[in-house]
């Protein structure tokens, strides 16, 4: 970060020794000027038809750069932190239906936007996570899709479907989208920035060049880069002078996310004052969800506290429950007039996430990153929406893909409900071993999906395979010791039931 020489001199000089700050800020604008000539440097490598658009991701970088060094100690304060008031967040269930006639007039004022990201890397698949299949050979996309379309024939209008893409899935997503072309919904797409991987002791950027052997030098920023992306795209203002007022915002692997209209219909028919800027959906929190994002209040403003800043003595009481009751499912809805006064006037404001990595070759890197839930403190009137679970259903692991894949729930047009057959709303919990982290072994796996509607707990470990027909109920534990393994056979069924090594059944 500083050459040593630079500073040992200075103490060599016996000039006046500098206070703690004074010293800290040379550090800083050292640090600071250095990252702006590598910057540079990176630049001239550019194709010239690029060089506008990195210019602008380059300077939001060094603006969440300079942020970084400037900001020292927790990003909260604890003993600042309220709980929430009473009208921080609305009930879904008080929210009243809109009329059918009026459906349309609310779509027309809406965009949705999708975060599309992230890659399938971690499920074993290569390419856009968008592009792994759920349920009926269809993809997170196809479904996105279909449920757009489904609202424009419905009721004649027309929402536009946006992609918010990285560099790492764009061209796939691209290929992908050829195949909508008779479909009735516009597509749109643009990029989050590409920003450089820093080297954890110079902070200065790892990679050389713009070229593939630069690739793992660069990392999109976090789904906090939307608003400065969506408004350097254009298509912001575009949609802003169509007359489009709201966007709604989530990740492309929730398959709860669906266009609610209640939501809508809030938003754009409150009554009493202005309208909410920003609402955030929230849900109840259960034992699964200890470690999601919730909502308190300080200094009087709603703000989104991650467990990453929460400090160590009080994770214990983050995690809880019975203080903390809410989380947020990233399904966000914002005003599109707010997004652009904030950025324009620059008064976004987003904690910084530091993501330490290893990469393949040993090097230690540090990523900065932001969040798209914690700028809710710099719009006006922002609200949290207590929605129904069934909002938030995210595929991240093959054990979340085996329950969406089930007859839990069944298909309409693109969006998944909760089996009437299932007496219960909730979700049983399943947690799946390693030989089944992988999308295609997991479904080499079973010869069909069991059948899981009075299912409560599900434990799989170890060499495990099902066979056509299997029935799970309860509680039911399966664990195949290291070098054994496990087949349940066809048409088993199981309730409260662990299955141990020498396939012995007994009861639970």
């Amino acid at each position: 970060m500083l050459n040593s020489t630079n500073y040992t001199a200075f103490v060599k000089g016996h000039r006046r020794t500098p206070s703690e700050d004074e010293f800290k800020d040379l550090i800083r604008r050292d640090a600071q000027g250095a990252m702006n000539k590598e910057l540079m440097k990176l630049l001239q490598t550019a194709q010239p038809g690029q060089q506008n658009q990195i210019r602008k991701e380059f300077d939001s970088f060094e603006a969440l750069f300079s942020r970084f060094l400037r900001e020292t100690g927790p990003s909260v304060v604890w003993e600042k932190i309220k709980l929430l008031q009473d009208d921080a967040t609305k009930r879904y269930g008080a929210l009243p239906s809109p009329e059918t006639a009026k459906t349309k007039e609310l779509l027309d004022q809406l965009v949705v936007v999708k975060l599309n990201g992230g890659l399938g890397t971690s499920m074993g698949c290569t390419g856009p996570k968008s592009a792994i299949s759920v349920r009926n050979e269809l993809t997170f996309l196809d479904m996105t899709v279909q449920q757009i379309e489904h609202l424009n024939k419905t009721y004649g209008t027309d929402v536009p479907l946006v992609l918010m893409n990285s560099f790492n899935t764009d061209e796939d997503t691209q290929k992908i989208l050829r195949k909508y072309g008779q479909v009735k919904v516009n597509i749109f797409t643009f990029n989050q920035s590409r920003y450089p991987r820093l080297n954890r002791d110079s902070l200065l950027p790892i990679c050389t060049n713009f070229g593939p052997e630069s690739e793992a030098g660069w990392y999109p920023p976090g789904h906090g880069d939307v608003y400065v992306s969506f408004y350097n795209s254009g298509l912001l203002d575009l949609f802003y002078k169509a007359g489009k007022k709201y966007v709604f915002i989530s990740n492309i692997d929730n398959l709860g996310a669906t266009v609610d209209l209640n939501i809508l219909n809030f938003l754009l028919t409150t009554e009493n004052g202005t309208a909410p800027e920003f609402v955030m959906e929230v849900t109840d929190k259960t034992r699964a969800d200890v470690k999601g994002g919730t909502l308190v209040e300080v200094d009087g403003k709603l703000r989104l506290l991650e467990i990453a800043q929460v400090p160590k003595e009080h994770v214990d009481e983050f995690k809880s429950v019975s203080k903390f009751k809410i989380f947020n499912t990233n399904n966000l809805w914002i005003s599109l007039e707010a997004i652009k006064r904030n950025v324009e006037e620059k008064t976004l404001h987003m904690e910084i996430i530091v993501n330490p990595k290893t990469l393949d070759n040993g090097a230690n890197v540090i990523q900065l990153e932001t969040a798209v839930g914690a700028a809710i403190k710099s719009f006006e009137g922002a609200l949290g929406i207590v929605v129904p679970r069934s909002r938030f259903l995210p595929v991240k692991k093959t054990s979340d893909l085996l329950l969406v894949m089930s007859n839990l729930y069944s298909m309409r047009t693109g969006a998944l409900e909760m089996s009437p057959r299932r007496s219960f709303p909730s979700v049983p919990l399943v947690k799946l071993g390693t030989h089944f982290n992988k999308v295609k072994e997991f479904l080499s796996r079973f010869q069909s999906i069991p059948d899981m509607l009075e299912l409560d707990h599900l434990t799989v470990s170890g060499d495990v395979t099902f066979g056509k027909g299997v029935s799970l109920k309860g509680t039911v534990i399966i664990i195949a010791n290291h070098g054994e393994r496990i087949d349940i056979p066809a048409g088993a069924i199981l309730e409260n039931k662990i299955v141990s090594g020498n396939l012995r059944i007994l009861d639970h």
